[in-house]
């Protein structure tokens, strides 16, 4: 199959939609929790997030242009602050819910059996049920120009995860908390690590630090 721009322009807008968004294969599912400066709850799925550094800490997410009520967008930029919480199997169907559009007076939490948790002086909801949880305070936006998506720029200020899910030398072991992929926008994935190799040098060959293959 051989498909151009011109092809894809042509497609039903539904099959384009979902066709685009397989394309980047597995993304991160997270669910973004905020609390408006009066109160509302609001949280929503995202499968836009990635690293952008180490040190400083930050983390990147992409949001839907704000042409229509974009709760989410609204509340992180007032109150400057946000939670990330990785979506694993057990919160599946529920996670998915808060992709629903409800209106601003009904909160994702309570309409999804979610439970929201807070840290003290954080004013960010995390989901008490996830089990990697990031706070996260907004550095920087940006409306791209290209099609009006907003670039969220955040960094870590509170990570909550298992014990058992940091490895010795700080990698984390997301599968140890059941965290699922997505592809698309309704696909969810369990993972299988096949290993960790050795980091790559010019005058050294790659091998296994741990290889689940075997």
């Amino acid at each position: 199959m051989h498909l151009t721009a011109d092809t894809l322009n042509h497609l039903p807008r539904g099959q384009r939609v979902n066709l685009v968004n397989s394309l980047s294969g597995f993304k991160s599912a997270n669910l973004v929790g905020t609390c408006s400066d009066s109160g509302e709850e609001n949280l929503a799925m995202v499968g836009s997030c990635f690293h952008l550094g180490a040190d400083p800490a930050l983390m990147g997410m992409i949001m839907r242009p704000h042409s229509v009520e974009r709760h989410s967008l609204e509340y992180l930029a007032a109150t400057g602050v946000y939670t990330l919480n990785q979506v694993h199997e057990d919160i599946l169907k529920a996670a998915h819910q808060t992709s629903a559009r409800y209106p601003r007076e009904i909160s994702e939490f309570s309409a999804t059996g979610l439970t929201p948790s807070y840290l003290p002086a954080f004013q960010a909801p995390f989901v008490e049920e996830a089990r990697i949880k990031l706070g996260m305070v907004v550095i920087e936006t940006q409306t791209l120009a290209v099609n009006d998506t907003v670039l969220v720029i955040g960094a870590i200020e509170h990570i909550l995860l298992p014990d058992n899910t940091v490895e010795s030398d700080g990698f984390v072991n997301i599968e140890r908390a059941g965290t699922v992929a997505l592809s698309g926008l309704d696909s969810y994935h369990r993972s299988q690590s096949i290993g960790r190799l050795s980091y790559a040098k010019p005058d050294k060959p790659t091998h296994w630090l741990h290889d689940n293959a075997t």
